[in-house]
């Protein structure tokens, strides 16, 4: 049984109609149904209302029913994409982050959740062409890559459609780990995006040779800002930037000798471009053994979820723990509570997290179960039931959270 199919199930679906709805394909160019301000001989909202009041009302709908008001009529269409208006949305509407959930097939279509509404929406990232493309979000933005080639990058708004093509990184794109992570400037508008890629060194076991790249929207540019060989540490898939800082996941590659725990976070300092080579010293070691170790900003606060390893069982978890990063070191924020843990098991499947602002998502690859958790309540609930079905038993999903927002541009 994967994780959560019957206590997700039983306890948690039964009082939850599962809503699906679908968002449109592409925001930008929403489609007019009607061009006339007089149907049918009935009296239209449009001559009753003053267009301030209009937009007003307009701007407190969810994102989901302004992009179907655009399609109402040519007015409507209108005022939902000046400028003001999506100034002014921006402005009231509420920042708790959507989770994206798609299916490990060739088609990356999946269902989108909107915690606010606790409402699922059919919906697509474009030019995604895979589910085995890199996805990583900031402030509104995602940054897509091509796993395979690593040569197709794009940054794009997810809700108005809204896409930039970067150019193809330098340096070599053959790796054995790579790690994708974007920052967002949101007083500015501008993004940085980071690449950390390792590579075993030639002749060695232990070795592995380490690149970081960063490219800047103000600049247009790609600078290679780090060039080089870690020993006896190796540099994974997951990265993050936080206060200015790109935060990375490393694994030790040498355990004679060593009792400290093999899974750790290297810091890199954007502003000052400098590295210390001497990894030993600069690790900031992970609290426990650790699993799926997932590494997030929440407010421009590290923080790190992981599965807690049983002592001598490695990949069997006993619990699932969330931490943030003070003065480096790791301070637990809160466990999974037994009755959701439950549903894991014991088990040595994978699950993923993604978080934004002060919500958590957790799910498991093998289920489309749905945990979250909420940092400043630190409460723990399910989402309501996805209505993604799965086809079978050896289908797996993946998903994402970013920031539903009409004003961000990349």
């Amino acid at each position: 049984m994967s994780w959560g199919d019957d206590l997700y199930s039983d306890r948690c679906y039964d009082d939850h109609a599962c809503e699906c709805d679908t968002i449109y394909s592409d925001a930008a160019e929403l489609v007019i149904v009607y061009d006339s301000d007089d149907e049918n001989g009935g009296v239209c909202i449009n001559s009753v209302l003053h267009e301030d009041i209009l937009e007003r009302i307009l701007s407190h709908l969810p994102i989901c029913a302004i992009i179907k008001a655009g399609c109402v009529c040519k007015k409507w269409n209108d005022i939902v994409h000046s400028g003001r208006f999506i100034h002014n949305f921006s402005s009231i509407a509420s920042r708790k982050p959507w989770y994206f959930m798609f299916t490990c097939e060739f088609n990356p279509c999946g269902h989108v959740y909107d915690p606010t509404h606790l409402k699922w929406y059919r919906f697509e990232i474009p030019y995604v062409e895979t589910p085995s493309w890199s996805l990583v979000s900031s402030s509104g933005l995602l940054c897509l890559m091509d796993n395979d080639s690593r040569k197709k990058l794009y940054v794009c708004n997810p809700i108005t459609k809204d896409c930039q093509r970067l150019e193809e990184p330098p340096g070599a794109t053959v790796a054995d780990y790579c790690a994708l992570a974007i920052s967002l400037d949101t007083s500015s508008r501008n993004y940085i995006v980071a690449i950390v890629r390792s590579k075993q060194a030639p002749g060695e076991e232990i070795d592995w040779d380490l690149s970081i790249n960063i490219y800047s929207s103000e600049l247009g540019t790609w600078k290679c800002l780090v060039n080089a060989t870690l020993q006896a540490w190796r540099s994974g898939v997951d990265s993050v930037i936080c206060g200015g800082v790109l935060y990375f996941a490393v694994f030790l590659t040498r355990t004679l000798g060593y009792v400290r725990p093999r899974y750790g976070v290297l810091a890199y300092d954007l502003s000052c471009h400098s590295f210390d080579i001497d990894v030993d010293e600069c690790v900031i070691v992970a609290p426990c053994a650790v699993t799926c170790m997932r590494l997030m900003n929440l407010e421009e606060k590290l923080v790190m979820v992981g599965g807690i390893e049983k002592q001598g069982r490695p990949g069997i978890i006993k619990g699932i723990g969330i931490w943030v990063l003070k003065d480096k070191e790791w301070e637990e924020v809160s466990r999974m509570p037994n009755k959701f843990f439950k549903g894991f098991g014991e088990f040595d499947d994978v699950f993923g997290s993604s978080g934004h602002d002060k919500l958590i998502y957790i799910q498991s690859y093998g289920s489309s179960a749905l945990l979250m958790f909420d940092m400043i309540s630190n409460d723990w609930s399910w989402s309501y039931k996805c209505p993604a079905a799965k086809k079978s038993p050896l289908q797996l999903y993946s998903g994402i959270c970013f920031e539903p927002r009409l004003d961000i541009v990349p």
